[in-house]
């Protein structure tokens, strides 16, 4: 065993630096053979988290290959996978970073213990999170189901400092055969929408250590006032390599506490904003019905629409005739993201002014964004509708019209991203058109429309919904 190749099952940790798997495997001086597997659950995945994820891949196979490594890629069930690549490579262990979805709880533990049982060293490791879920308790042993007393418990507790990057990535003497993954065809979905996004990306880890630079030596001081202001670039962005570990939670809480002990106050908010999704996770470890269910009890017996309406299909055209959803939307489209403000009003007007189901919504983000993640997609929109956690009251409904006014006053927002009705569009805004499904039949030519559903209209009719509600 001493010297049989340990496997290095990539997932969502694309990365190299603060990899606690592979780091430890890198320790054994036994050989290495990373190796990713598109398995059922990267099929399930949407058109562009999909993508996106196979650009990760790509990138990280190039720079395991600059280090004198390979990315092994196979197709099928992770179990048969890695069983035929142990029988091809006489490996003796396997390692992979810890996922917390249930579908991927569910399938780990099953290839731990059939390999285990096969006398394989299967072993997982911490990374994607901070702290694990299970070691954040309430003082009676539960689980927390508030936002805030969850940041007190743990905003004082140590967080791991950040592993180097390998100094050396040990190759076995002959490597398995791997597949092609242009042949995996993983932008299919995305049909045209992919040269239109693809500038936008900012691609592999060298990228997202980056951006965590420029946001701490340039933004984060002023973050509190600058992360509402949707036409403006003053967010972090990491969102989009977080989703796949191009950077690591370590990485950027340690970055942010740095600026917070160099007087950069506002720090502290960025670092909320890390633990929120931190909260995410420890939601749907031990609710995992969040990502399917309504989380609060009482909410299966409330009104929404299921079904896609003439309403809910303006909405993901982004033609609600609502200027701040619209825009909201039509950015998605064509960077893969959305502003965290946006996100809140194109939520809020679908569930609140439109009476639509959240997974509606929830189901529309998985197949648009880029930085999709499981648990923060699923805590965000049912936050919004009222149904998740969240100690304000369910009757809170945002006005896109004042928010607009509040936090786009000078409509730059607006002006990138909507074309109709404007002399000069910016090339942002005609991009949309590039990047929609033809079917659409949508043009820069057309009328903007009068609002679906008024923004006063709208909030009455879910207040007397609310108000009646049989829960």
């Amino acid at each position: 065993m001493s010297s049989t190749p340990i496997i290095l099952w990539y997932r969502r940790d694309l990365r190299l630096s603060d990899h606690a798997a592979l780091s430890a495997a890198c320790e054994t001086g036994r050989p290495v053979i990373p190796v990713v597997i598109r398995d059922k659950s990267i099929d399930a995945l949407g058109a562009a988290p999909k993508w996106r994820w196979g650009l990760g891949v790509e990138h990280l196979a190039e720079t395991l290959a600059g280090k004198g490594s390979r990315l092994i890629h196979r197709s099928g069930d992770a179990l048969d996978v890695l069983q035929a690549l142990i029988q091809e490579t006489g490996a003796g262990a396997v390692y992979w970073s810890r996922l917390y979805d249930p579908a991927a709880v569910s399938r780990d533990t099953e290839v731990k213990s059939a390999l285990k049982a096969q006398d394989i060293d299967a072993r997982s490791f911490g990374g994607h999170l901070m702290f694990e879920p299970w070691t954040v308790e309430t003082k009676t042993g539960g689980y927390y189901k508030v936002y805030t007393p969850f940041w007190n418990m743990v905003k004082g507790r140590d967080v791991d400092a950040p592993l180097g990057t390998p100094s050396d990535l040990p190759a076995p003497e002959a490597w398995p055969e791997s597949e092609h993954i242009a042949d995996w065809a993983l932008d299919a979905a995305m049909n045209r929408g992919a040269d239109v996004v693809r500038p936008f990306v900012q691609l592999g880890e060298q990228a997202a250590q980056s951006r965590l630079g420029a946001f701490m030596a340039h933004k984060v001081a002023s973050y509190v006032a600058g992360r509402d202001i949707p036409g403006q670039d003053r967010t972090s962005n990491l969102s989009e390599n977080l989703a796949l570990g191009e950077i690591s939670p370590h990485q950027c809480w340690h970055a942010g506490m740095r600026a917070l002990n160099e007087g950069k106050h506002d720090a502290e908010v960025f670092l909320k904003e890390l633990v929120w999704r931190e909260f995410a996770y420890h939601l749907i470890h031990h609710t995992p019905r969040i990502l399917d269910q309504n989380w609060k009890e009482g909410w299966d017996a409330f009104p929404w629409n299921t079904e896609d309406t003439a309403e809910v299909t303006a909405w993901k055209q982004g033609r609600t005739g609502i200027q701040f959803v619209d825009a909201a939307m039509r950015e998605m489209y064509v960077t893969g993201r959305m502003h965290n403000r946006g996100r809140m009003i194109v939520a809020s007007y679908l569930t609140k002014h439109l009476m639509s189901h959240w997974k509606i919504g929830q189901a529309w983000f998985d197949h648009c964004l880029i930085d999709w993640d499981p648990a923060s997609n699923a805590m965000g929109w049912q936050w919004s509708a009222g149904s998740g956690p969240d100690a304000t009251p369910y009757f809170r409904v945002f006005n896109p019209v004042t928010q607009l006014d509040k936090f786009d006053k000078n409509r730059d927002y607006v002006s990138r991203w909507i074309a109709e009705g404007r002399r000069n569009p910016h090339d942002d805004a005609l991009k949309f058109f590039d990047a929609i499904p033809r079917h659409w039949n949508l043009s820069p030519d057309d009328t903007y429309p009068a609002p679906v559903v008024p923004a006063d209209e709208g909030r009455k009719r879910a207040l007397s919904a609310y108000e009646n509600r049989e829960f």
